[in-house]
């Protein structure tokens, strides 16, 4: 896997990745969608996305950073790290114990890894979830790492990409984890006051609290084919409703037919996608001179009759 992400008629470029627990030692995968075997070296070469059916497996944080142009990296806020404030224990095992667990088997601190990149040679920062780590539930270094990137992102005139797969507010940290919906989506107020976009990518999955609140209200929100979004589960809305949802809820198909993201993007033209949304960003007019065309726009407007 160490060339995964050189792959340049993909659109990929990136650093040497990690092992990857989807990935098996062996020659072959199952694709969990059609159930077909794989190469494994063709779906590596693929993006990790089945060339049988299309599915798009799942990326680590590490893989994603791979989006980013070759060594323009520079992580940030890696000093962070969750602790246990409600003493939590649930079926013999404390919270601290789990994020033990989490943090030796994926050699992350917490579920976001955020920092500072560039895309075809202009500069963002951004901020990648890993559903691996303990579903990549929202908890106080979670906010506490998107709330700086947006902050970050402001005070540097940049945009911010945020890549968001997760199951919702880690449940662990009690309010202190539902507050990092609000903390976050403020925290964006101060990047749109700077006049920067937020760029939001959904992929699979991404539920509850997440969903919910800042990727919601970005500027541009893009998804991969088939991620599963949305707050509740679809198993859950049924049951309550006692009704059979339409086919393909909560898909991001399904999702850009009712409005509401605004594209769903194959993997292997997310980076160029990405790059052409940069580029429109970067071409707009100065705040100043933007004011100045609005009056302008005004002034041609009818006068009220009074």
């Amino acid at each position: 896997m160490k060339e995964f992400f050189r792959l340049s008629r993909k659109g990929f470029t990136g650093p040497d990745d990690q092992d990857n627990a989807q990935i098996p030692d062996d020659l072959w995968v199952k694709c969990s969608e059609c159930r077909e075997l794989i190469y494994k070296k063709q779906l590596n070469d693929n993006l990790k996305v089945c060339p049988k059916c299309g599915h798009h497996m799942r990326l680590s944080a590490h893989e994603w950073i791979g989006l980013l142009d070759v060594g323009s990296f520079r992580e940030m806020d890696a000093n962070l790290l969750p602790t246990d404030p409600l003493g939590f224990v649930a079926a013999d095992e404390s919270y601290a114990a789990k994020l033990a667990k989490a943090q030796q088997r994926t050699g992350m601190a917490d579920a976001v890894i955020s920092g500072v990149g560039a895309i075809s040679g202009m500069k963002l920062c951004v901020a990648v979830g890993d559903f691996s780590f303990m579903g990549a539930s929202m908890g106080s270094v979670y906010g506490e790492k998107m709330a700086r990137a947006a902050e970050r992102a402001a005070e540097l005139g940049v945009p911010l990409l945020t890549i968001n797969t997760s199951g919702g507010a880690r449940q662990q940290e009690g309010v202190i984890g539902l507050m990092q919906m609000a903390k976050v989506t403020m925290a964006l107020t101060r990047l749109a006051d700077a006049g920067q976009p937020h760029i939001a990518l959904l992929v699979d999955p991404c539920y509850g609290g997440v969903t919910a609140s800042y990727p919601s209200v970005a500027d541009v929100i893009i998804a991969e084919p088939g991620a599963n979004i949305g707050f509740a589960g679809k198993r859950l809305i049924e049951q309550i409703m006692r009704q059979k949802l339409p086919a393909g809820f909560q898909t991001a198909e399904f999702m850009l037919e009712h409005g509401m993201i605004d594209m769903v993007v194959p993997r292997s033209e997310m980076r160029d996608v990405l790059a052409r949304l940069l580029k429109l960003y970067q071409q707009r007019p100065a705040p100043a001179a933007r004011t100045d065309q609005l009056a302008a726009r005004r002034a041609t407007l009818p006068q009220p009759i009074m």
